[in-house]
């Protein structure tokens, strides 16, 4: 019970802190107002950018609306890996954090039972969860958390974490690039990337990514 308290418990903390302040947040960082920001860091507004999506793992930032305005930006190739690499960057952060935490903290918080429990979890549906997971809000932040405090295999966790935020920023750079009409068709249907390209990589890396 203990796992699914603490999950639960870091979801509330970022669903208050979006209450908060996210209404202030989505405005200053609309699309337009993401733009305007960058445009003041000149030739360093590629790395504010990263900066700004790492920080979604603590504040309501939109992190699709920051990945759309790199595509204005930069175009949907350049802007696309910015925006993947943000993406990686922030939920690498969060695993590294909780994991260093180190395994007596983690069985201090869970207790053995759920830390064991967690730890199975992890390698059985965990890297799934964390693909999918990049596509939500409040989410990513929580489960890339809740995966380096449960200890999840660091190249099992970066593997699928890669699988689920390479689609998501350069899908997210297109639409902001091309300003499409049918945003959400194309989400939709890239979204439908993560899954495959993770079974893939899983598949083809079973024997070397112990779980």
């Amino acid at each position: 019970m203990r796992l699914l308290f603490l999950f639960l418990g870091l979801a509330t903390i970022v669903l208050v802190i979006f209450f908060l302040w996210g209404d202030t947040l989505m405005t200053m960082f609309s699309q337009e107002g993401t733009i305007t920001w960058l445009n003041q860091y000149g030739h360093w507004a590629w790395f504010a950018a990263i900066i700004l999506l790492m920080a979604d793992l603590l504040l309501p930032l939109p992190a699709t609306l920051v990945m759309a305005a790199l595509g204005y930006l930069y175009g949907p190739i350049t802007g696309g890996l910015i925006s993947a690499v943000g993406s990686f960057m922030s939920g690498s952060l969060g695993y590294w954090l909780c994991r260093l935490l180190g395994e007596k903290a983690a069985l201090r918080l869970l207790g053995e039972k759920d830390y064991a429990r967690g730890k199975k979890l992890s390698g059985n549906v965990g890297g799934w969860v964390v693909v999918l997971s990049r596509w939500l809000p409040v989410f990513p932040e929580v489960i890339a958390c809740m995966a380096g405090l449960t200890r999840m295999p660091a190249r099992y966790f970066h593997a699928a974490l890669f699988c689920g935020s390479l689609p998501l920023g350069f899908t997210y750079a297109f639409v902001g690039a091309t300003g499409v009409e049918h945003p959400v068709l194309s989400i939709v249907l890239s979204a439908g990337l993560p899954p495959l390209i993770w079974w893939i990589i899983r598949s083809a890396f079973r024997a070397t990514i112990k779980v």
